[in-house]
């Protein structure tokens, strides 16, 4: 099975990848220890790793002075690392299990995609209820000199 992602970049870029897959993709194993060979995949995926374990502080660590963050999902935009940490810190709270595992990534120069599979309990006050889901998602990134400049969710 082959699964071909487009990607439409900033001024018109467009990447295309490309998976081939010798057996169901939800069912193979995935190595956690897994270390991407592109320095941008490395930051990317790193930041991922810490944002799943709810290390916030240190995933802050590799965004740049100047960033745009954005989560198409749902439609919000942050450039301030002020904000995006409250964002992050709020999402811990209502969701403090919120687990991210990366499926596979691909580095390209200053380009990072990672597919990932988010897992997490919302919780209801009326009635007590808790309520398991999973999301899958797409991370694209730019980084310069180390520190991501853009991401897109």
């Amino acid at each position: 099975m082959a699964v071909v992602l487009r990607v439409q970049l900033r001024r018109g870029h467009i990447l295309l990848f490309e998976r081939k897959f010798t057996q169901d993709p939800t069912s193979m194993n995935i190595n956690p220890n897994f270390t991407p060979a592109n320095a941008a995949a490395r930051v990317l995926h790193a930041v991922l790793a810490t944002l799943s374990s709810g290390r916030i502080s240190d995933a802050f660590d590799h965004f740049g002075e100047h960033f745009t963050f954005n989560d198409r999902a749902l439609g919000l935009e942050f450039t301030e690392k002020e904000r995006l940490r409250e964002f992050f810190q709020k999402s811990r709270e209502y969701f403090p299990d919120t687990a991210v595992e990366v499926i596979s990534d691909f580095g390209y120069g200053h380009y990072a995609v990672a597919e990932w599979k988010l897992t997490a309990t919302q919780s209801y006050f009326v009635p007590p209820l808790r309520a398991p889901f999973a999301a899958p998602g797409v991370t694209i990134a730019r980084i310069e000199n180390g520190k991501i400049k853009y991401w897109t969710d």
